[in-house]
C-alpha cells in the first residue's frame, strides 16, 4: 500500500490515513517518536507531504508536536479516554434503531461475512490485519444506520482514543471474547433484537477500557 493509494485524495492525506493505521494497529506504540526522514522512506512520500499528515494528525490529538523536537504519538490519558468511550456508547446505542431497520439479509450477510474475516485474521493474520478486519465490521455495522452524521462523529470519536490499540488485544483470550462479541451482534442484528444489540455494543465498547481503548 502506497501513500497515492487513494486518487481522490491530496497526497498528504493518504499519507495522514497510512501513519494513522500504523499508530492505531500498534506498529508505532505510545510514545514513539515520529521520524520524518524515517516517514519519508516508509511511506514513499516527500517531506512537506509528510509534514502536512504531521501537523493533520497532531489536531486530531493521535500526535504532539513539541517544538524544537518534533511530533511524538500521544500517550493516551485515562480520564479522557473513559470520557470518550462513554460518548460513544452514547452515540452508538442511539445508532441501534436504525441500524435493524435497515438490516436487509443481504445487509446481515454482509456484516457474518466481516466477523468470519476478523476470526480467520485471529488464526493467521498480524496485529494490523486483525485491526483492520475489526475496523472493517464495526464500519459495515455502523454504516446501516441513516445518519451520516452520527457516523461520522463516532468515526473522529473513534480515532481519538486509539493510540493504544495494540492494548486491546494484549492477550489470545480477549481477542477471541472481541470475535465471539461480533457474531453475537450479528446474531441480535439477525433476530431484529435491538436492545440485545445496544447491550452487546456497550459492552463491546467499555470492556477493553481496563487495559486500553476498544474499538
Amino acid at each position: 500500500m502506497t501513500a497515492t493509494d487513494s486518487p481522490l485524495k491530496k497526497p498528504w492525506m493518504n499519507v495522514a490515513d497510512l501513519i494513522a493505521r500504523d499508530v492505531r494497529s500498534g506498529s508505532f506504540a505510545p510514545g514513539t517518536w515520529l521520524k520524518q526522514i524515517d516517514l519519508e522512506h516508509r511511506y514513499g512520500s516527500g517531506r512537506s507531504d509528510i509534514r502536512r499528515a504531521l501537523d493533520y494528525l497532531a489536531q486530531k490529538r493521535l500526535v504532539q508536536h513539541v517544538p524544537n523536537r518534533g511530533y511524538h504519538v500521544v500517550l493516551p490519558d485515562s480520564d479522557q479516554t473513559a470520557h470518550i468511550l462513554e460518548l460513544r456508547v452514547i452515540l452508538e446505542t442511539a445508532a441501534v434503531d436504525s441500524i435493524v431497520a435497515n438490516a436487509t439479509p443481504a445487509a446481515v450477510a454482509r456484516i457474518q461475512a466481516l466477523a468470519r474475516s476478523f476470526d480467520e485474521m485471529i488464526l493467521h493474520g498480524t496485529v494490523l490485519e486483525q485491526y483492520e478486519a475489526n475496523l472493517a465490521f464495526h464500519r459495515e455495522l455502523l454504516g446501516l444506520c441513516s445518519n451520516p452524521e452520527l457516523s461520522s462523529l463516532v468515526t473522529d470519536l473513534r480515532s481519538r482514543t486509539s493510540s493504544a490499540l495494540a492494548g486491546q488485544w494484549s492477550t489470545r483470550a480477549r481477542v477471541e471474547q472481541s470475535s465471539r462479541e461480533h457474531h453475537a451482534m450479528v446474531e441480535a442484528l439477525d433476530a431484529r433484537d435491538a436492545q440485545r444489540l445496544r447491550d452487546l455494543i456497550a459492552l463491546h465498547i467499555r470492556q477493553p477500557k481496563h487495559s486500553a481503548p476498544g474499538m
